[in-house]
């Protein structure tokens, strides 16, 4: 009887070993096809161009083709849904970002679950949200707009782009956290915004710092604070919205990478690897830091931690504005 147990436990560390031996050798020859990044948003964007740009690298490194699949659709549905459902071999990987886990309170029913479906990999970078102002505008300092929305309750106007957007979600914990009872002024786009408020017809806009450069190099805006937890490098006299005296307050956009769950973790690992590699390259950093983007990878743990503290945030978030779930 011992004999049997001692053979049938042999047998079994063998097949185990093999197993490992065969998953490690697996992961070593990962990739043997071109990857395939799968975005929810149009191309042209800086999270399609923070796609392109790190995937360029990983291609020359890996020594195959990774791609950028782009499927715009609301709250990234489409995008999110398929990678959700590819096969878990580490060549279907999801451009993630906080519009992720703001679908997660922001829609009723989602056909995937934003934790649970994806194995994540790393963060690509983190991009500053500011609010911007008129340059004719009579507030010259953050102070001074929060100091006239708690005086003059309901006559300041803050403009975003599309309601449940991180931007507008950002202008609504603004308003919360600074404690003034402020109208969000949603618009269609990023354009419309801008022209409303160089036109006087709000008194803020919350926007991402990337799309409105052009603007405020030319000087047609101005910057009052970022959001985020440091300066932005491009714009060092800028202050950000904490130092302005709103403590705690830290929001910023961001981008990363997950694949399907159940992808093999060697296979993770891997593409952890190579993200970190392209993403801390001189010239990968460069080009980013042009878009506003401050190249940032992780851990796999990090990443899920970031994704569920922010899943948390916003949906306290769209709860508290009662914007009605879609």
């Amino acid at each position: 009887m011992f004999k049997i147990v001692r053979t049938v436990l042999w047998h079994l560390s063998l097949a185990l070993a093999a197993s490992s031996f065969a998953g490690l050798a697996a992961a070593q020859a990962f990739p043997t096809k071109p990857i395939r990044i799968i975005v929810p948003f149009g191309a042209g964007g800086i999270a399609d161009i923070t796609a392109r740009t790190v995937a360029q690298r990983m291609s020359e490194t890996l020594g195959q083709q990774v791609l950028v699949d782009n499927r715009p659709s609301a709250g990234g549905i489409v995008a999110s849904e398929a990678v959700a459902k590819a096969l878990p071999d580490g060549y279907t990987l999801l451009l993630m970002s906080n519009g992720t886990a703001v679908s997660a309170g922001l829609f009723k029913v989602l056909p995937f679950d934003p934790v649970k479906d994806f194995a994540t990999v790393s963060t690509l970078g983190f991009f500053d949200i500011a609010l911007v102002t008129g340059t004719e505008s009579r507030f010259k300092t953050l102070a001074e707009l929060i100091a006239f929305g708690r005086a003059n309750p309901g006559k300041l106007n803050i403009g975003t782009i599309n309601v449940g957007s991180t931007q507008n979600l950002a202008g609504e914990l603004f308003k919360s956290s600074a404690g003034i009872d402020a109208q969000i002024v949603p618009f269609k786009g990023t354009p419309a915004l801008i022209t409303a408020l160089r036109g006087g017809e709000i008194d803020v806009a919350v926007e991402i710092l990337g799309p409105v450069m052009s603007q405020i190099s030319a000087k047609a805006v101005r910057v009052l604070a970022v959001m985020g937890d440091r300066r932005f490098d491009g714009l060092p006299e800028v202050p950000t919205v904490r130092e302005a005296g709103i403590a705690n307050f830290n929001v910023a956009s961001w981008n990363a990478l997950a694949a399907p769950a159940k992808t093999p973790p060697d296979v993770i690992a891997r593409l952890n690897k190579e993200v970190a590699a392209a993403v801390n390259t001189p010239a990968v950093r460069q080009r980013l830091k042009e878009l506003g983007v401050d190249a940032r990878a992780g851990t796999p743990e990090q990443l899920n931690e970031l994704l569920m503290s922010e899943i948390k945030r916003w949906t306290e978030v769209i709860n508290r504005a009662r914007i009605e779930k879609q």
